[in-house]
């Protein structure tokens, strides 16, 4: 009985394990099936999606004709060319034309079994597909070469499952239906190899500035490297790396038998490669001119060249001053205009490279004493002459006491001396006789376009401004108080040579007198003679004026000769302190190394600085000598800013609501008042006779007129002596620069 129920339990297992293997074989038969449909299905629709595709694809010269963007060639003043933007494409080389070893050193490092796969390439696949398995990498197959062209052509490169099913597709659709040789001709005219260069003759024009049809193997190799990572491998770079990586493919090159052991071998440090000027200083002045085509052309894609008005050998004497000059540790810029405004060199920091931040347009930094320009400029307009006698004696305004580098006072000396050592004080006062206000007003006329303050210590410039609108402001002075309008671009012209775009030269404004003008001329040459700027001396005339603030954070030269204007600063860009640093001192031997270059072809010029005052001045008692208001900008008696030419007074544009006058408007003046004249007071506070007779100020501060008078008046003249108590805001700076 026992032996029976033996057998029965174990027929009973046995029965049982031989339904499960059935069960078994049925669901891996049907499993097998259904997977061969689903492949096969997968297989039909994989064609279909293919054949759609290379139907759908452009034919091959369409396909030769695309180009993705704008190519810009910028142009220096004598044609030069200093920099290429965009997209270059070079010749386009037919496959015959193409060097083998570029080819073979191209399959070698990008897809070696270029020649044998359907566009993608399965063993690659299951090398990575095994990778990402085994949990050693993420999955990231390596794409062919048709792939690339595929994806360079049709797509972008986000790195998604859709994109790369897609790029898979079209991959496939073009080697169904293109050759090899033409695949490889596409990819090679095609493939960025970084720098703005697309092609072989692209990369070889510009890293060896010869046609691709000349490569050597060295030179294929680094070109072939470049594809992995254009930015990383450039030559212009890091040659080392480039080299490296060159070396890299060579060994491939001769591991798959595609060179000689001897053509491996090569010397690819050897290789001579051409400077690349789109990474100089040059660069500091295309980032600034170029954003302007977009309002100087229509909207084009085409290619243009720009033509500007930077001379190749002073943006090097800039270049070289800037670097050799400035402290280390800081940073320098220098911008140099032409007489008509074109600028000539610009210079944004010591190295384009490490930092492209262009200090020169901008930067807003401190002038410093280089502002006293339009201090001096306000106060000659009142009346004042360089050889007047002013006072360098303390003072104080509203609680701000300003004090003189030196640590001491003068006493008596004239305007030209107060100038040339930059003498605080004396600004100052002058400062406060003209109104901070038409000091600000001053400013604008001259072409500053940053916020200015009204508070005293204006007068020392603690108002932030641009080299670039400071060289604007000189270069006004130097064409005798004539408006100066920077500007790079000349003109811009398409591939056939037709004019798109021609510079037209600005309406002049006179913002001065000439005598304002010659005097002013005369205070800066002065500076340069005798003062605090003699290291900017170059041995023919220059005038100019030196700047520092306080704790030497700042330093700058603005100067002007022969009809060139160049303005150059020096600090850091996080506002510390530089040891030693002094506008006269780094700043004008910047401005002179350069300027003795910049000049040296121009004739020499002397400086008009012969006082010519007109009538009114020598005639007071004279109306008809008043001089005429419609030639140069003047303040009303309003406190409003009229240009030449307008009769309806304008806002002042330099005052902001809560800070210095309320609303744009000075102080209210009392009756027959002006800036600097203490209520109802006749006589000058020391008992001297005042400077002109009350008859003749009335007339200037427009009271008493005529009826039928329809001109405003001229700039009202300002009495010279002690300067009188005027209220103003509390200053918010009270250790002002220097």
């Amino acid at each position: 009985m026992a032996r029976r129920g033996s057998r029965r339990t174990a027929g009973r297992r046995s029965s049982t394990k031989a339904k499960q293997q059935s069960g078994l074989g049925r669901w891996m038969r049907r499993l097998f099936i259904w997977g061969g449909v689903l492949a096969l299905l997968g297989a039909l629709f994989l064609g279909l999606a293919i054949a759609f595709a290379a139907q759908s694809l452009p034919n091959y010269s369409q396909l030769k004709a695309t180009q993705n963007a704008q190519t810009i060639v910028v142009r220096a003043r004598d044609g030069t060319k200093i920099a290429e933007l965009g997209p270059s494409f070079g010749k386009w080389l037919d496959s015959s034309e193409i060097p083998d070893v570029m080819k073979e050193a191209m399959v070698a490092v990008e897809d070696r079994r270029f020649r044998s796969h359907i566009g993608v390439d399965p063993l690659g696949l299951a090398r990575a597909v095994y990778v990402w398995a085994t949990g050693e990498k993420r999955f990231g197959a390596t794409s062919t070469i048709t792939q690339q062209l595929a994806r360079n052509v049709f797509l972008n490169s986000n790195r998604t499952l859709d994109r790369k099913l897609r790029e898979a597709v079209l991959a496939m659709a073009l080697e169904w239906k293109f050759s090899k040789e033409q695949i490889l001709e596409l990819y090679l005219n095609k493939v960025y190899f970084g720098g703005g260069a697309y092609g072989v003759d692209s990369a070889s024009r510009k890293f060896f500035s010869h046609p691709a049809t000349e490569l050597s193997t060295a030179e294929a190799a680094i070109i072939a490297g470049l594809v992995k990572a254009p930015s990383r491998y450039s030559p212009t770079a890091d040659v080392q790396a480039a080299v490296s990586r060159a070396n890299v493919v060579l060994q491939l090159m001769r591991q798959q038998g595609r060179i000689s052991a001897d053509e491996a071998s090569v010397d690819v440090s050897a290789v001579k490669l051409q400077e690349d000027k789109a990474q100089n200083s040059v660069r500091y002045f295309t980032d600034w001119a170029l954003p302007q085509l977009d309002l100087l052309l229509p909207e084009t894609f085409e290619p243009i060249e720009v033509w500007t008005t930077i001379d190749v050998g002073m943006q090097r004497a800039g270049t070289a001053a800037i670097k050799a000059n400035t402290p280390k540790g800081a940073q320098g810029a220098l911008v140099s205009l032409d007489r008509d405004g074109a600028i000539l060199a610009m210079v944004g920091g010591t190295d384009y490279v490490t930092s492209s931040y262009n200090r020169a347009t901008d930067a807003l930094r401190q002038p410093g004493s280089a502002w006293k320009l339009f201090v001096y400029l306000a106060a000659l307009e009142s009346g004042y002459t360089p050889g007047d006698t002013v006072k360098d004696v303390p003072v104080t305004i509203d609680g701000w006491t300003p004090r003189n580098s030196s640590g001491s006072n003068a006493g008596e000396i004239n305007m030209r001396t107060a100038f040339a050592y930059s003498i605080n004080t004396v600004a100052a006062q002058l400062g406060n006789e003209v109104g901070f206000g038409s000091v600000a007003s001053m400013a604008r006329r001259f072409g500053i376009t940053t916020p200015i303050s009204t508070y005293p210590s204006m007068v020392l410039g603690s108002s932030e401004v641009r080299v670039i609108d400071m060289t604007r402001a000189f270069a006004a002075v130097s064409e005798k108080g004539t408006s100066v309008e920077p500007y790079g671009i000349v003109k811009v012209t398409d591939s056939s040579g037709n004019t798109l775009y021609e510079h037209e030269a600005a309406r002049k404004v006179q913002l001065v007198p000439d005598y304002v003008a010659a005097g002013i001329t005369d205070l800066l040459q002065t500076a340069v003679n005798t003062g605090t700027g003699k290291a900017a001396q170059i041995g023919r005339p220059v005038a100019g004026k030196t700047g520092t603030t306080s704790s030497n954070k700042d330093g700058w030269f603005v100067g002007f000769s022969s009809g060139v204007t160049t303005g150059v600063w020096m600090g850091r860009d996080d506002a510390k302190a530089v040891p030693g640093l002094q506008g006269g001192r780094a700043p004008a031997q910047a401005f002179s190394a350069f300027m003795r270059y910049a000049v040296q072809d121009r004739p020499v010029e002397q400086f008009e600085t012969e006082l010519k005052l007109p009538e009114w001045q020598l005639e007071p008692d004279d109306e008809y000598y008043f001089g005429d208001p419609d030639d140069y900008y003047y303040i009303d008696d309003q406190g409003n800013l009229i240009e030449p030419g307008r009769q309806q007074p304008e806002p002042m544009p330099f005052a902001v609501e809560g800070e210095g006058f309320p609303q744009g408007q000075p102080p209210q003046q009392g009756p027959g008042q002006y800036p600097g004249q203490n209520q109802g007071q006749t006589p000058p506070a020391d008992g001297a006779p005042q400077a002109a007779s009350d008859d003749f100020l009335n007339r200037a501060t427009g009271q008493n007129r005529n009826a039928g008078q329809t001109r405003p008046p001229p700039a009202q003249p300002v009495r010279r002596g002690p300067p009188a108590p005027v209220q103003f805001p509390p200053p918010r700076q009270q250790q002002p620069p220097n």
